[in-house]
């Protein structure tokens, strides 16, 4: 049985995986300097970033979480009683801020979205968009190579 050779892992490569786990790692602290767990966290800034109403859905697409996360998660903060559900069209449920979950989104949400407006001014214009631009690029030349892992399988 013949074994495959192994792989090179340039130091650019590994850069930049240790930013991508840098960064992910500096939200995970964000979340637990706020109290929350990370999905209870990524759900108040989705809606944040959705606005009030947004749909479960929309969650899962913004945040890049399984919807079954999702909506345990979901069902924990309603209990808490953070956020209420109201049905929407067909069988969506619209998700809204209590006055409590406001109260929470401002106090634990809000700095988070300042620190990173903070952190974006230091960057000029032409940085921001080549940043996003190189990192599209990337994600999508990514997405295509393990495309076609799975397609060898």
């Amino acid at each position: 049985m013949k074994t495959p050779s192994k792989p090179y892992m340039s130091k650019i490569q590994m850069e930049f995986n240790h930013l991508y786990k840098e960064l992910d790692d500096l939200y995970h602290e964000a979340a637990l300097n706020t109290s929350l767990s990370d999905s209870a966290f990524d759900i108040l800034y989705g809606i944040f970033m959705l606005g009030d109403g947004c749909l479960q859905r929309d969650i899962c697409k913004t945040s890049c979480i399984p919807k079954q996360t999702i909506n345990s998660s979901i069902r924990k903060l309603e209990k808490e009683g953070w956020i209420k559900l109201v049905p929407g069209k067909g069988r969506s449920m619209q998700i809204f801020l209590t006055d409590d979950g406001q109260h929470v989104m401002q106090e634990k949400i809000y700095p988070v979205i300042k620190a990173e407006n903070k952190a974006l001014d230091a960057l000029t214009s032409e940085e921001c968009e080549q940043i996003l631009k190189l990192y599209q690029k990337y994600n999508i030349a990514l997405r295509n190579e393990f495309l076609n892992i799975r397609r060898k399988e």
